[in-house]
């Protein structure tokens, strides 16, 4: 007992990090994708800085046995989120070995494919890397990792740092990956899969590895378009060379977020695997740019504690919106600055957290984290901002950071008013507006969008020839868009010349503004609308298909001939689409049993999430409802991406209401699966 008293005396107090400095870990792991576990020997350097009795570190839910301390056994507690490890510990270095075992409850996923294939792959960001692996919540613990992974030879297998070794054992590979320089806990990876693979070389010569699944071959350049272009921008536009050895980037099913920048290795959401056409609405390039960015202000350096969260997301947003203003120009920077500053403005009203504060909400970490930069390096000028980045960078490199540390290198490169600055812009929550427009103002592109947006309560009357002339012209398309917007609540007649105008422009963007805005389609403006089906756009697409067979019943089966081999993003946009309009049109399909069937399977597990909450969706809206589209729905509770399980919990809510529907749930409840039976039992007795 007394071993447990000194923990709390001596660590209630103070950081372990104070104590004990841990150097590396090195480990041998086995993933069972039946069974949804891991296991490993692990072995830990550290090293003891001041006498301590408790060395600790975070696991959950975990087994442990063979715990040793320099080859002695150890006496150590297990407390479900800690491994603690008891003795009288001087200062010096220490190796602490040990096997675990675990079935993950979060930021280990396994997500099953068709003929049972599987892909795992690893979330960390946050405090949840401890839940499949024995690590650090605390982001100021740094050290080397290195993985050794055995797993089914017909997979992949990727983990940070360089491939060192890839050996055969049985009919299992075992691949081992080695880094030689420390990082945070969170940012530690797995991805298993079955993948193909391009390799290129940056201009510094660092390994480049993009990754796709083989039955998306034909969308490798559209997905990584501009994937070597954004690295070799931003290695020359921060000053400083990519950190790491090695740079992959790997699409994985059903994912939660955008992208996450493990280090070396970013995973990111198969939604942004796309064609040609795709390309238009939903590309990589911001993802990749910002994923990037953190490998930089994240992994290289990352923010002590939550307060400081803007150094990394506002750094990677602004980052990004560098790299693709290198790539769209300097109209799609500056609108893109402008759009969120609009959002910022609109939030600011009842947004009471300001960027300085670890509650800050995304909007304010990321965008207004991006404003602060923006401004700052307005004001000082491009040379002075460089050279405090790469001073800041190169002196903080492999260590924690806070804002402070950050300014104090401004100081050395500019008289600037930081103090000002800082109560300005990350202190209040107000958004400067007057500063933004100033600095915005210096693009045409946004002159014009600030003049249009100056006549929102002038009549039509007396703006139409100058919006006329907007349309007719080559300004940037974000400014027509602004046009369109703005005459969305017109009367039809009024605004038909506009429209007319808009759709000429044969601008994708606008186009789609046209689609989006105009629900209610006059006869005399049909076959202008009709026009949409053909542009080289999937959301544009889905848009005018549905406007169109809402508005003109009488030409719902000529809408439906023409678009019925229509597929859209990987998602199934407009595959979904289609079935449930042509289930809902009269006599349409002489066999549509086999229409409601193809529909129900895209919302079965065999789908990713966003495909089968889209045609969940459509299902439910249509009211084409039987017990399978049920079970499919309580299934969607149990998923691990809360987005998708938070929809199936909302729309179930929504059918209990009525009491026929209450009763299929009920009819249904014995036949389904344990987590499922636990979910749709909460729901009912709510």
């Amino acid at each position: 007992m007394k071993y447990i008293l000194l923990f709390f005396t001596v660590l209630g107090f103070a950081q372990q990090t104070q104590f004990v400095d841990f150097k590396s870990v090195s480990a041998q792991l086995k993933i069972n994708a039946n069974e949804k576990s891991v296991s490993g020997l692990v072995d830990y350097e550290f090293e003891v800085l001041k006498p301590v009795d408790t060395i600790k570190i975070d696991a959950r839910n975990m087994e442990f046995s063979k715990v040793e301390i320099n080859q002695k056994q150890a006496v150590f507690i297990n407390t479900g989120k800690q491994l603690q490890i008891i003795d009288h510990f001087q200062k010096g270095e220490n190796q602490l070995t040990f096997e675990y075992s675990v079935k993950p409850k979060q930021a280990l996923y396994f997500v099953n494919i068709e003929n049972a294939e599987v892909q795992i792959w690893t979330q960390g960001q946050g405090r949840y890397t401890s839940n499949w692996f024995p690590s650090f919540d605390d982001v100021n613990e740094k050290l080397i990792f290195n993985l050794g992974i055995l797993y089914n030879k017909d997979y992949q297998v990727l983990s940070n740092g360089i491939l060192k070794e890839k050996t055969e054992n049985s009919n299992q590979f075992h691949w081992q990956y080695q880094m030689k320089k420390p990082m945070s806990s969170y940012l530690l990876m797995l991805a298993i899969g079955k993948f193909d693979k391009k390799e290129f070389r940056s201009k510094s010569k660092i390994p480049l590895e993009y990754y796709l699944e083989p039955k998306d071959k034909n969308c490798f350049e559209p997905t990584y378009r501009y994937s070597k272009r954004i690295f070799d921008f931003l290695e020359k536009e921060i000053g400083v060379k990519y950190p790491w050895e090695i740079n992959r980037q790997i699409p994985v099913r059903d994912f939660l977020y955008a992208g996450m920048e493990n280090t070396t290795t970013t995973l990111f959401a198969t939604r942004h695997v796309v064609d040609s056409i795709g390309f238009e609405d939903r590309n990589y390039t911001n993802v990749d740019a910002h994923e990037l960015a953190h490998h930089w202000f994240g992994d290289l350096i990352t923010a002590e504690s939550s307060t400081h969260h803007w150094l990394q997301e506002g750094f990677a947003t602004y980052y990004a919106l560098l790299a693709e203003k290198e790539i769209y120009g300097e109209d799609y920077f500056y609108s893109k600055l402008y759009d969120t500053a609009q959002q910022l403005k609109f939030a600011s009203r009842t947004d009471t957290i300001p960027v300085l504060n670890a509650k800050a909400s995304s909007l304010t970490f990321y965008e207004k984290g991006a404003w602060v930069l923006f401004v700052l390096h307005e004001s000082i000028g491009d040379k002075a901002f460089k050279k405090a980045v790469k001073s800041y960078l190169k002196k903080y490199a492999y260590q924690t950071v806070n804002t402070w540390n950050f300014f104090d290198e401004i100081k050395k490169t500019s008289d600037f008013d930081l103090e000002k600055f800082q109560k300005t812009w990350l202190e209040t929550t107000a958004f400067d507006t007057p500063t933004a427009n100033a600095l915005l103002s210096k693009n045409k592109a946004i002159q014009d969008r600030l003049e249009i947006d100056k006549l929102k309560k002038t009549p039509l009357a007396e703006k139409q020839d100058y919006f006329l002339k907007i349309l007719n012209s080559d300004a940037y398309h974000a400014v027509k868009v602004s046009v369109i917007d703005q005459i969305e609540s017109e009367k039809h007649e009024a605004k038909k010349t506009l429209l007319i105008a808009a759709l000429k422009t044969n601008n994708t963007k606008v186009r789609q503004a046209v689609a989006e805005n105009l629900s209610t389609i006059p006869e005399d403006f049909r076959t202008e609308y009709e026009s949409l089906l053909e542009d080289k756009s999937y959301q544009t697409q889905e848009i005018a298909l549905y406007f169109l067979w809402k508005n003109f019943p009488e030409r719902r089966t000529e809408y439906l001939y023409k678009t019925n081999t229509w597929i859209g993003f990987n998602d199934y946009n407009l595959r979904t689409l289609w079935l449930s309009l042509a289930l809902s049109t009269t006599n349409y399909s002489n066999d549509p049993e086999v229409l409601v069937s193809e529909l129900i399977a895209f919302s079965s597990t065999k789908y990713e999430a966003t495909t089968r909450q889209n045609a969940l969706e459509k299902l439910i809206a249509f009211k084409i409802i039987n017990d399978q589209v049920l079970s499919n729905l309580v299934n969607a509770t149990t998923h691990h991406m809360w987005q998708f399980s938070k929809f199936g919990r909302e729309m179930i809510r929504f059918l209990l209401k009525n009491s026929e529907m209450r009763a299929s749930f009920e009819r249904i409840l014995p036949n389904l699966n344990p987590d499922e039976q636990f979910q749709l039992n909460r729901l009912l007795t709510e």
